[in-house]
């Protein structure tokens, strides 16, 4: 059964599931951004349903064996060996069975398809991740009193906030809104780094994600992984979106293409940008094997595209329609190849290669029929027409056919007609390959769409063979050449981008993360009064987002007072100035009377005076590893850099800051961009 676009539209898009219960929640914890209802009884969620519990028993009979194996190492009696060995023998079958459910459910294409009663070969999509719950409220409000010096209660419904978010994400619709939900998420983890993965600290925290493909579990304590896997999430949501498109308008067949690149785009960043996954599914072989998947698919909907535009069809559409389907099955012998390497095949669900080595000779036969079509059907060219037709021919096969010159073959209907013959004979014995191999797969048998298309096909190409043959042909039919594969639409592996969704930082009441991180480390607050003499107070400020005392005059009130250079203003009078700008904090400065003003300022631990301390904050702004610039940082927005994020994902190494921008700061002259006070 088929979920019809107005029931998905019902029960998942926009997070309505039945009842209306996640509109219900979102409503209550004020949040409109949610994922979908756990509980909307859709084909899609139940799949996700069905993977959750395969995932559980999975881990639990992986625990088992874990208890087993060690037992029977450990002991020396050999009862107790033999009742272990047959209890392992029975989790091992357990976990086959397992296994063979999972890769069956892998295998569910025909729920991820779109409903249109037009006959197309369906695409291959991904399943989701799934991810155990995560609280993350104890750690989270330790590390803000241990390290922040804040109460950690006050900061409960950020921390809940994000928590929500987490939850969300975890059930995406499959559609724009479900992307955004990820990627918010994905961004919103840049802060979480930023603010509580200290370099040289564990939060104690573990992340746990149940591996796609295999169903095995893992769990580390890096961020990367969390990241890694939600960049996954994103990548096969975009191959479920870029499934269900109606591929018979061409509407729908712009949306596969842009689905399937970004979903190639999204799989190919991960495997530049991540190393020693823990899971299979993250590997660099499976990712470049889910790759080359996508960009086959996007070939193949290319080519779909090319047939619908060309209604009208003559000789030069037929050889470019058969070029096209060439390159589609170049496209898919090269996924075949990579899913039957020796690291690959193990995991890939069976019927994932048999449906690639199908389509890789259904379009194979298919290049030689519209080869055939093209000889056959098409009038003789005339005179004006005869050098393009040269010309496209001469670049038409891998090898030139044996037999007369090409001008001779062009305008010679017999020739044309036996070189045809020759491409059908070839169309029909890959038909009936693509059909064998098909036959061969227990679930692909059950797919009644992809027998009716090779069927049709094989049943076209037998009825054209037959039109054409002669009973006086006493020639015998010759081996046709492998037709050049060549596409006018190259796919593009389209790079995630991070900047479309912007987000703010959840924690941002902690202060400006050029200071107030997880990696830097400063003293109690100190409090100052400071009283203005005849020449000011006596020290020069520089920059915003906290107000840096970028000098101190000696003698002055500022040294009396206990003020050093590389101290950070972040209270004035009470008021807190850890956000404020340069020109807000001198206007508090000034506003003071004769009684003087109050200040509360931090210095870094490790600095060695202003200069350091400018350096410091220039090279958190500025390195390629932060995703925000240093202005939108201070009036709290972000804007994601796709390239900035991508030194972040290293699995279990940290970013290195630049440490090329430098400033002198001498204490006796005021810089550009300083004022003495």
């Amino acid at each position: 059964m088929m979920v019809s676009a107005v029931d998905e539209q019902n029960m998942v898009e926009g997070g309505e599931g039945v009842g209306g219960f996640a509109l219900l929640r979102a409503l209550k914890s004020g949040s409109a951004r949610k994922g979908c209802d756990p509980f909307a009884q859709t084909q899609r969620s139940k799949l996700q349903h069905r993977r959750a519990r395969i995932n559980q028993q999975i881990n639990k009979e992986m625990r088992m064996r874990a208890g087993a194996e060690n037992l029977f190492r450990a002991t020396s009696n050999h009862k107790v060996k033999e009742t272990v060995a047959l209890e392992l023998s029975y989790v091992n079958s357990n976990l086959q069975l397992l296994k063979e459910e999972l890769e069956e459910l892998n295998s569910c294409m025909d729920v991820y398809q779109n409903d249109s009663e037009s006959i197309s070969v369906p695409m291959i999509p991904l399943g989701l991740k799934e991810t155990k719950e995560l609280d993350l409220l104890v750690p989270l409000k330790d590390f803000i009193s241990e390290h922040y010096g804040e109460e950690g209660v006050m900061f409960e419904k950020e921390i809940k906030e994000f928590m929500e978010l987490r939850q969300a994400m975890r059930t995406p619709s499959r559609n724009e809104a479900g992307l955004e939900l990820l990627m918010e998420y994905y961004n919103q983890l840049y802060f979480l780094d930023s603010r509580f993965f200290p370099p040289s600290k564990s939060l104690g925290v573990f992340f746990h994600w149940y591996d796609s493909l295999t169903g095995v579990p893992s769990h580390q304590r890096a961020l990367a992984f969390e990241k890694g896997s939600v960049l996954f999430n994103i990548g096969a949501l975009h191959t479920q979106i870029g499934a269900r498109q109606d591929r018979a308008s061409l509407p729908g067949l712009n949306q596969a293409i842009d689905a399937f690149q970004k979903a190639a785009g999204a799989f190919n960043y991960l495997k530049e940008n991540f190393s020693n996954a823990p899971s299979l599914d993250m590997s660099t072989a499976s990712l470049n094997m889910l790759v080359r998947l996508m960009v086959a698919q996007v070939q193949e909907c290319v080519f779909e595209k090319v047939t619908l535009l060309h209604a009208q069809k003559d000789f030069l559409t037929w050889l470019q329609l058969a070029q096209e389907a060439a390159k589609v099955e170049d496209a898919y012998s090269l996924v075949h190849q990579t899913m039957t390497q020796a690291h690959v095949k193990d995991y890939v669900p069976f019927s994932w290669t048999t449906m690639v080595h199908v389509k890789s000779e259904h379009f194979k036969a298919l290049s030689h029929y519209f080869a055939a079509i093209a000889l056959c059907d098409c009038p003789v060219a005339s005179d004006a027409e005869l050098p393009e037709h040269e010309k496209a021919f001469l670049q038409f096969h891998v090898t030139m056919p044996e037999g007369p010159s090409l001008r001779v073959l062009l305008q010679d209907p017999e020739e044309r007609r036996k070189l045809g013959k020759a491409h059908l004979k070839k169309a029909i014995m890959k038909h009936e390959e693509a059909m064998r191999i098909h036959g061969l797969c227990k679930i692909l048998r059950k797919m009644d769409i992809l027998q009716e298309v090779l069927s049709f096909a094989h049943k076209r190409s037998l009825s054209k063979y037959s039109e054409i043959d002669h009973e006086e042909d006493f020639f015998e039919t010759g081996d046709a050449p492998d037709i050049h594969p060549k596409t006018h639409q190259k796919p593009e592996i389209k790079s995630p981008s991070f900047s479309q969704v912007k987000v703010t930082d959840l924690f941002h009441r902690l202060g400006p993360l050029s200071v107030f991180s997880a990696k830097n480390k400063w003293y109690p607050m100190r409090r100052v009064h400071l009283m203005r003499g005849e020449n000011g107070f006596g020290f020069t400020l520089r920059g915003d987002s906290p107000v840096l005392i970028a000098g101190v005059i000696p003698g002055g009130c500022a040294a009396e007072a206990g003020l050093k250079e590389g101290d950070y203003i972040i209270l004035v009078n009470g008021k807190d100035c850890r956000w404020s700008k340069h020109a807000e904090v001198v206007q508090l400065l000034k506003s003071t009377g004769e009684e003087g003003v109050e200040i509360g300022v931090i210095t870094l631990q490790g600095s060695d005076g202003p200069k350091a301390q400018v350096e410091k904050k220039a090279a958190a702004m500025s390195s390629g590893s932060g995703l925000l610039k240093s202005n939108k940082e201070n009036s709290r927005k972000s804007l994601m850099n796709s390239k900035g994020a991508s030194t972040l994902l290293v699995w279990n190494k940290k970013s290195k800051r630049s440490k090329n921008s430098t400033y002198s700061i001498p204490f006796t002259t005021v810089g550009d961009n300083e004022a003495m006070y």
